[in-house]
């Protein structure tokens, strides 16, 4: 009788395990399609005397570094603005910058999870302006770091007196 146990116990150990092998695998769910995909912008820069940079930049949001604020993620999913990474004017300038060979500075701020821009071409605000950043246009009502861009956009920083 004991023999007869552990067969059966070994022939359903087998026909489970073969069972298990042999089963569908349970469905992942797929995760969402990535729209960080690099876009082609306008960007032009004017400060108080005039245009800085103006050029066509390929850009997708990614991690920006600044010598004030450090390094920290550029890429729309800040303070929650985006569910997915996405391009972002923030990063389009600081790509520019990279890839034309200017510099550019802006502090970090924690609260608002995006960079303030404070210099662009040794030109700052000083106290008296700040960097506006619009696109199409428009100052747009986030940060930076928050703003998605698409293809195509003309994405302006212009020194603005308070």
């Amino acid at each position: 009788m004991h023999l007869t146990s552990a067969r059966r116990t070994l022939v359903v150990t087998a026909a489970l395990g073969l069972a298990l092998a042999c089963a569908p695998a349970v469905a992942q769910p797929q995760a969402t399609a990535s729209t960080n995909a690099p876009v082609k912008v306008s960007l032009t820069v004017k400060g108080p005397d005039g245009r800085l940079f103006k050029g066509k930049i390929k850009t997708k949001g990614h991690d920006v570094t600044t010598a004030t604020g450090g390094t920290h993620r550029c890429d729309g999913t800040n303070a929650g603005a985006n569910p997915s990474a996405v391009p972002t004017p923030t990063a389009a300038l600081d790509d520019a910058a990279r890839k034309r060979h200017f510099t550019w500075d802006g502090t970090w701020y924690a609260s608002f999870d995006d960079f303030s821009v404070d210099t662009i071409k040794n030109v700052s605000g000083g106290g008296v302006a700040y960097w506006n950043i619009a696109v199409n246009g428009t100052s747009i009502p986030v940060g930076g770091c928050q703003f998605k861009l698409s293809a195509g956009d003309k994405v302006a920083f212009t020194w603005t007196a308070f």
